[in-house]
């Protein structure tokens, strides 16, 4: 009798990482990535020189030639938004490292030593925070001298005391966990703790932050340069651009839509990434 052998299916492994779902804040990572990249190489893929002026070809529409139009001054609408880009990305970059750095290190510290050292990190922050951030943005920006230089210090100067509350409430339920009481008991010393334990596991709710920050960041660099208290000539950058081109919407349409555009779409791409990241990282997440 012939014995009849049942192949065995395969035990697959068991899914330990949460499945990716969230369509949009992948289409969101991607989105960011291409305009990362164009306005990298925004000297490449650039037609025309940044500060080519032509006023004999100005205010021209969209065509084979000037595929956004020309401005009022004649230059380039695609050339000066891909430059544009690495103004508006290089001051949120500035301005979230920035930020992160102080705020998290004030933060960490205050969460992790507690008492008075906390209470006196936290007031300061409190201060901060008792105004909203682009007024207190505009008003010192305002003292200081209109530039990009200018707009990064007054927008990082009001943006770290979030940054500073959520790290210190991080830090402070970490400092309970029971691998920190064993090093305490250890006698490692507090810095070294904080280094080692503390800081890294406080890191992912910045990080997802961060995402989320990125966009109101470059809104906000926006707004100093349409009040004249950003970006200037001859620099390009996206709210200096809307600002140029305010008077002709109702004629000449494409010199402040295409700006507006970047700005619209910039922004949305980071907020929408930032709460893929806060879903996919939640703790709290059911995984199946």
């Amino acid at each position: 009798m012939t014995e009849t052998r049942v192949a065995e299916e395969p035990v697959r492994p068991r899914r330990t990482l949460p499945k990716v779902t969230d369509r949009f804040a992948a289409a969101g990572a991607v989105l960011i990535v291409l305009i990362l990249l164009a306005a990298v190489l925004a000297p490449w893929l650039a037609p025309y020189p940044v500060d080519r002026l032509d006023p004999v070809h100005s205010l021209l529409p969209p065509s084979g030639a000037h595929w956004f139009g020309t401005d009022k001054v004649g230059r380039d609408v695609l050339t000066q938004i891909l430059y544009g880009g690495r103004t508006s990305l290089t001051i949120a970059v500035a301005v979230l490292a920035m930020s992160a750095v102080v705020g998290v290190t004030l933060g960490v510290v205050a969460g992790y030593a507690g008492g008075w050292l906390r209470d006196v990190i936290m007031r300061v922050t409190d201060v901060f925070l008792a105004f909203p951030a682009l007024l207190l943005s505009l008003a010192l920006a305002v003292v200081l001298e209109p530039s990009v230089t200018t707009a990064i210090v007054a927008i990082a100067v009001t943006w770290w005391p979030w940054y500073a509350r959520l790290a210190a409430s991080v830090a402070a339920s970490i400092s309970t966990r029971s691998y920190v009481d064993a090093a305490r008991c250890l006698g490692v010393p507090a810095p070294m703790i904080i280094l080692r334990h503390v800081l890294p596991n406080s890191l992912t709710p910045v990080l997802v932050q961060i995402s989320l920050d990125a966009g109101g960041v470059i809104l906000t660099a926006a707004a100093l340069s349409y009040l004249g208290l950003g970006a200037q000539e001859p620099t390009a950058e996206w709210g200096l651009m809307v600002e140029q081109g305010q008077t002709l919407f109702t004629t000449n349409w494409w010199v402040v839509t295409f700006p507006g555009l970047a700005i619209l779409v910039t922004a949305f791409a980071f907020n929408v990434l930032g709460e893929g990241l806060r879903n996919a990282l939640d703790p709290r997440r059911v995984v199946k």
